[in-house]
């Protein structure tokens, strides 16, 4: 919120503290000198001008209610008191000007602590209720998609979020970015905390962070041109007019190496690689610091990969970004990745620097992941040990007790039914090498050839 919004919502706040205090103190007087119906009527309007403060500072839903409360009341108000004497509903007016002003100012965010990291999350949880029943709709069961998830991204960074289909990854990334509300938890972007922002106190914070979706087919309004979709945020933000807007766009699109003469083309007339590098220049618009990359070159040819790949590195280079980058493709991700963190069940059980994960995996799960990536040395395929994860993936509506892999995993032992492993250092890791798992791997270590998951539960 700039400077001279919030002197705007505080000058209002004082005007209607001062209106408050001088009706309230009419209307008794009014009592007193015999003219009750006319003293109900400005103590009315008291009240409304108190629910008219509140619209300062409360949630959108709230303000929505007060604002119909206030008209209905204004309204009653005003004939009241022009019934009374006309030039009483001056004051009316007034406060329907002071709605209109405050009705179209954003809600006073929270303060704000600078710091190297430009996210923070702490304790994300969100869960999907699941309701049976038409007229009565009860919840039976709940899908727990992320579940206690902390991380923090420093500034110019790139983190790796991996894991198998289901496991979170796009979950929380939509919470990081508050697409999704939280069901607990917060989320720090920018020394900003928008965990329980109101969609109208959010809109400007989202101009720093933006996020590419997967599917660049599904992603694009097909009835739309490229232009007036790459052209969206400055529109609903209101940074550009028509032939700034124009000229920015365009500028986007040769910067993504698009041709600007293609401006009035249709989503269909691109290639996948272009609707995708489309994609990127909506998420650069607004010169953002945050940029959620979620699955960005998975829908794509492998040629058509390293030139979007290379794309976001020029551009991270160039405007100093910081990127969450979610994909499938371990190989990928180590190179774009500076830190990686590994998922499993809505959890974080891996968390490390790309190259020391790559070269020494501690979670077994992890272990199984980097063991299924494509070398292309045969002869080091060959001597490669293949990890086979035995059974499915655990329900996210009823994850298993102590630690989610342990039905899964060849190292499982009885403790790991029972209790939850913390994400923390292993003995003989660096301070930035943090695994959830009470028995990790071992340099080295065979994970084929130790205790099958079968005769740890038999021996519980």
């Amino acid at each position: 919120m700039t400077a001279g919004r919030a002197r705007q919502i505080t000058v209002i706040r004082r005007v209607l503290v001062a209106r408050l205090v001088l009706t309230t103190a009419g209307g008794v007087l009014l009592t007193r000198a015999g003219s009750p119906v006319y003293a109900t009527v400005v103590i009315g309007e008291a009240a409304v001008e108190l629910a008219l403060a509140m619209l300062l500072t409360r949630s959108d839903l709230v303000r929505a209610v007060l604002l119909g409360i206030y008209s209905v009341g204004a309204a009653a108000a005003f004939v009241g008191m022009v019934a009374v004497h006309p030039l009483t509903g001056l004051g009316v007016i007034v406060n329907l000007a002071l709605i209109y002003v405050v009705g179209a100012l954003p809600a006073p965010p929270p303060p704000r602590h600078e710091d190297d990291l430009l996210v923070r999350g702490d304790d994300i949880v969100k869960h999907f209720p699941i309701r049976q029943g038409i007229i009565f709709r009860r919840e039976v069961g709940r899908v727990h998609a992320v579940d206690g998830v902390s991380l923090a991204v420093p500034r110019g960074e790139t983190l790796g979020l991996v894991g198998e289909t289901g496991c979170g990854k796009s979950t929380l990334a939509r919470c990081i970015t508050r697409l999704y509300p939280l069901t607990s938890g917060n989320v720090t972007v920018d020394g900003w905390n928008i965990s329980k922002l109101s969609r109208r106190a959010i809109r400007p914070i989202r101009r720093d962070m933006q996020m590419i979706f997967q599917d660049p087919y599904g992603s694009l309004n097909p009835r739309r041109r490229v232009g007036s979709i790459i052209g969206d945020p400055f529109a609903i933000h209101g940074v550009a007019k028509r032939a700034e807007r124009k000229r920015r766009v365009q500028e986007l699109m040769e910067l993504v190496g698009l041709n600007p003469e293609h401006y009035n083309r249709f989503p269909a007339e691109f290639s996948g690689g272009q609707r995708q590098r489309i994609g990127v220049a909506r998420a650069l618009a607004l010169h953002p610091k945050l940029i959620v990359c979620d699955e960005p070159v998975s829908a794509l040819d492998v040629s058509i990969q390293a030139q979007i790949i290379n794309l976001l590195k020029d551009l991270q280079q160039q405007f100093d970004l910081t990127y969450i980058f979610i994909a499938h493709d371990l190989s990928v991700v180590q190179h774009v990745s500076d830190r990686v963190a590994v998922m499993y069940l809505g959890k974080i059980v891996e968390l490390a620097d790309a190259d020391e994960l790559f070269a020494k995996p501690r979670h077994p799960y992890t272990a199984a992941l980097l063991s299924a990536t494509v070398v292309a040395d045969p002869d080091a395929a060959e001597k490669r040990h293949r990890v086979i994860l035995t059974g499915d993936v655990p329900s996210p509506i009823n994850p298993p007790s102590g630690c989610a892999f342990h039905p899964r995993c060849p190292k499982a032992q009885a403790l790991c039914s029972v209790e939850q492993p913390p994400l923390e250092v292993k003995t003989g890791d660096p301070s930035t090498h943090r695994a959830a798992c009470h028995f990790p791997v071992e340099p080295g270590e065979l994970l084929a050839r130790t205790a099958p998951v079968a005769a740890v539960e038999g021996g519980e």
